[in-house]
């Protein structure tokens, strides 16, 4: 798929297939029908069936940030999901909770001459009863001989030296176990591989202890894995700027998507003078100060309302624009997981705030002569937050279905192989295309490279570009490049076109000025100005993927990042990525399912080979040699995240239906007379249909 810069040069390169089936051709989307999608929550229900309002209590586990793991329900408290624990962190060395005062690491019982301490205790009655005394105790064992190694300044011949705690089928006792491991041993990981819990080495804690005492990397790593909202974690006072600044440095390099940290003075009662502390908390509550964090205290306590919207052709900010309206609120009071597909038939989570169910309800009638339906009304405690969701659900009819040009084999048997291949070896991960926007002159990557730039005047102007086409909403867009009159341009704009008139709005009252633009921005709520800023970083992915296959195929080489934990989703913290080393490469290790690629932000590692270079060569290309991924004037903050390059499908099924019978014949190669193909399957989040079926057929649908 190539895309052309308004000044006709080709901006993107092809992109990259990775099976080598011939494919066929078809038609998607002939209608909204044809094409259904259905958010998959947290829990793994779809978000279409009717639901059990008991089930969604108010609970503390729904207020936890998307990037906050959930707790799986079982009948131990707190414990915490697949990966990485939750564990009550009040008793953590150099922990500090809420308004409590924060004791350095140095005032707390120490856990490592021994293998474990009094407050490790529950854990290691839980790794017994998990894993039975004798592998309980080779563990310990293990943990001691890598303890030892390090204490004696020996380095681990073995670079991926791991212990298995052997195979748990069950996903809560596995999660149960990744916690239990990683608060007893805090200097080790445990990895995930096909229901198989190892354990390794933890690097990065043993590059902390180079800088800070082991009483204090145990400590920050226990509080780390914890991840409890609202606490904080203090080193030992320091007075040396220059080794403080080298601990910052660390954490926020290794750990910057999760954490920020700030030095405090601390009186030393000794010497009579403050000394300076580094604190560490967790970024979401890390920006919320001052006037901002009073507001939102205050919005906890606002009504949220949660509901599934269904919508039919339909963009999905248009249908908030008219929920917003008819009950009374501006469009960012409603919170939602993830963006859908205007032409489709499409079932999501949303929560708006400051609306009662009873007050939803009343609507609904309303709601549906607008192709809308709510449903699953019921109270909640907190917004969504973008991500907070497992996956979509697809129910899709490719029709108009043919062979290839010059293809002359059973179009059947084309049909078959093609979905076999995608089910067993994936496709490429690529953003898909309604990331970026429909409009052919401007896409959104371009509006979120001038916001990156901080070119708000411009960045107004790209978005407020008119396609061609006479309707309503090019001749508004079309006056106003013309004239910058935002009152007469307000005239013109289309109502339910919500975000144009919000922006004319504030262009009017503030000016189409630097300052001005900067305030019509902010007239976007959060998740839609930083969906700009995204979508450049997407685009960029895109090529990126495209050039790392180019260039090394599916071979995994020194250099690649790879992610260690087989259950990590999109948004996962650096310090679970790994460099490939060369003997890595010639062992052949690793597998290209477990490469990813870095999307842009502060915080993103490079791969270390000619895509590291390459990277490097876009960002002095689009002018952000510079950038720090920071935006202030509009509180956009991109810290970056890792994508696999290869994704599957799941539960994929498929029927080819053929003309003039009712009969559904799945996988039959009899009869090559076929209409169309229905088909369903699951993408994990942030995954893409149409890159999928592009996959499957050889060519853009």
């Amino acid at each position: 798929m190539e895309e052309e810069d308004t000044d006709g040069g080709i901006r993107f390169s092809s992109l990259c297939f990775v099976n080598d089936h011939v494919g066929f051709q078809g038609t998607i989307k002939t209608s909204p029908s044809d094409f259904i999608v259905t958010e998959i929550d947290e829990q793994g229900q779809l978000v279409s069936k009717a639901i059990d309002e008991s089930v969604y209590e108010i609970s503390e586990t729904q207020s936890e940030p998307s990037h906050f793991v959930k707790k799986p329900k079982l009948n131990i408290q707190d414990v915490p999901s697949d990966r990485e624990g939750n564990e009550d962190a009040t008793n953590l060395p150099g922990h500090s909770d809420g308004d409590r005062s924060h004791p350095s690491a140095s005032d707390k019982e120490d856990g490592v001459n021994g293998v474990t301490s009094k407050c490790e205790k529950e854990n290691v009655d839980l790794l017994s009863s998990l894993l039975g005394e004798k592998t309980r105790t080779l563990l310990e064992q293990f943990a001691r001989d890598i303890k030892g190694m390090w204490d004696s300044k020996t380095e681990l011949t073995e670079p991926s030296r791991e212990f298995s705690l052997g195979r748990i089928p069950d996903k809560n006792l596995r999660a149960l176990l990744h916690s239990a491991v990683r608060q007893t041993f805090p200097f080790l990981i445990t990895v995930g591989k096909n229901s198989e819990v190892f354990v390794k080495p933890n690097p990065e804690y043993k590059e902390l202890c180079r800088l800070v005492s082991e009483e204090e990397a145990l400590g920050f790593f226990k509080y780390l894995d914890a991840k409890k909202e609202d606490s904080k974690f203090t080193f030992k006072p320091d007075t040396n700027k220059g080794h403080r600044k080298a601990v910052h440095h660390f954490l926020n390099k290794k750990f910057g998507t999760l954490v920020e940290t700030k030095s405090f003075p601390e009186q030393n009662p000794s010497a009579g003078n403050p000394n300076t502390a580094i604190t560490v908390r967790f970024r979401e509550k890390a920006r919320t100060h001052g006037k901002r964090a009073r507001l939102e205290r205050e919005g906890r306590k606002a009504v949220y309302t949660a509901f599934t919207l269904q919508k039919e052709n339909l963009e999905m900010f248009e249908a908030i624009g008219f929920l917003a309206i008819k009950l009374g609120v501006i469009p960012s009071d409603f919170s939602y997981a993830g963006l859908k597909d205007k032409k489709a038939i499409t079932y999501q989570s949303m929560v708006v705030k400051k609306v009662t169910p009873e007050r939803l309800k009343n609507i609904e009638k309303e709601v549906k002569k607008k192709r809308m339906n709510v449903f699953n009304i019921r109270s909640v405690g907190d917004p969504l937050r973008l991500g907070q969701l497992k996956g979509n659900h697809f129910e899709i009819v490719i029709r108009n279905l043919n062979n290839q040009i010059n293809d002359s084999a059973s179009l059947t048997e084309r049909i078959v192989e093609a979905i076999e291949n995608v089910k067993n070896k994936g496709f490429v991960n690529y953003y898909g295309p309604q990331r970026f926007g429909k409009g052919r002159k401007i896409q959104t990557d371009q509006i979120g490279l001038a916001l990156l730039k901080n070119e708000m005047v411009k960045a107004i102007k790209l978005f407020l570009t008119p396609e061609d086409g006479d309707d309503p909403l090019n001749k508004a867009k079309r006056y106003f490049l013309q004239t910058e009159d935002a009152k007469g341009t307000l005239s013109l704009m289309p109502e339910f076109r919500v975000r144009e008139r919000a922006l004319l709005e504030s262009l009017h009252r503030f000016g189409m000025t630097e300052a001005g633009c900067v305030q019509a921005w902010l007239s976007f709520p959060h998740s839609m100005r930083i969906f700009y800023a995204h979508a450049y970083s997407s685009r960029i992915w895109n090529e990126a993927a495209s050039y790392r296959l180019e260039a090394y195929g599916t071979k995994v080489v020194a250099g690649d990042l790879i992610c260690l934990d087989e259950d990590a989703e999109e948004h996962f913290p650096g310090s679970r990525v790994h460099l490939v080393t060369e003997e890595e490469e010639s062992a052949n290790t690793y597998t290209i399912h477990q490469v990813v690629l870095p999307v842009l932000g502060y915080n993103a590692q490079y791969p270390e080979n000619k895509v590291g270079q390459w990277y490097r060569g876009v960002l002095s290309r689009d002018g952000l040699q510079a950038c720090r991924f920071r935006v202030p004037a509009l509180k956009l903050n991109v810290p970056g995240c890792y994508r696999h390059i290869l994704k599957h499908p799941h539960n994929v099924s498929y029927q080819l239906v053929h003309p003039d019978s009712d009969v559904n014949v799945e996988g039959s190669h009899a009869n090559d007379v076929t209409s169309s193909l229905s088909i369903s399957f699951d993408l994990d989040a942030s995954c893409y249909a149409t890159v999928s079926l592009r996959e499957m057929m050889k060519g853009d649908v």
